[in-house]
């Protein structure tokens, strides 16, 4: 799915000038999925199996690189903490690994992961998902490129998101709602504080 960032941009920029942390587009993405998987339970689910388990908290994995591969450190309660909140702990995760500090209780509990690969020039992929997750979100770089907003042709901000979703547990349909809502806070960002 494509998303217009243009609002996002301009929030970022506002929130960055008296933010005590800096809050990046990956935060943002991390708070929207949040959001929107409190309201797509099936999503933040898990393949057990023999049986699916629709998980109550809301932990959204992180894939970091190191050296040796990929790291997932996790945001637990991720619905319940505010941009900065979460910039804070996805830095100091960040940190953590790159010093070879994670810790097994780091990366155990994910109900749901976000890949992103926009910081390396990669316009859209497809993530694997991370067990035991039932999907997974891809998300791209942000590219200006041109749009149509009201019949003109214009510069704007499109970032480009995959889900991979486990068809044991989340059928495309309930993907698509997913990335529905998600799109709507992403081009919305204001939606997140309600």
């Amino acid at each position: 799915m494509s998303i217009d960032m243009d609002a996002a941009v301009a929030s970022r920029a506002k929130i960055n000038e008296t933010s005590q942390v800096k809050i990046s587009f990956n935060d943002f993405v991390l708070k929207a999925c949040a959001i929107a998987l409190r309201q797509h339970p099936a999503i933040n689910s898990s393949w057990l199996g023999d049986k699916i388990r629709t998980n109550h908290h809301i932990n959204i994995g992180v894939a970091v690189a190191v050296d040796e591969g990929l790291l997932v450190p996790v945001v637990r309660f991720a619905d319940t903490k505010s941009l900065s909140q979460i910039a804070t702990e996805v830095k100091t995760f960040a940190q953590k690994a790159k010093d070879k500090k994670l810790q097994p209780s780091d990366w155990e509990g994910n109900t749901f992961t976000i890949s992103n690969l926009g910081m390396f020039g990669i316009d859209e992929f497809t993530a694997i998902i991370n067990p035991p997750d039932a999907c997974i979100l891809a998300i791209g770089g942000i590219s200006k490129v041109p749009v149509v907003k009201n019949g003109q042709i214009v510069s704007g901000n499109v970032m480009k998101v995959t889900l991979s979703c486990d068809h044991r547990v989340v059928d495309g349909a309930k993907g698509a709602a997913f990335l529905q809502t998600l799109k709507e806070l992403l081009e919305e960002p204001l939606r997140m504080l309600v």
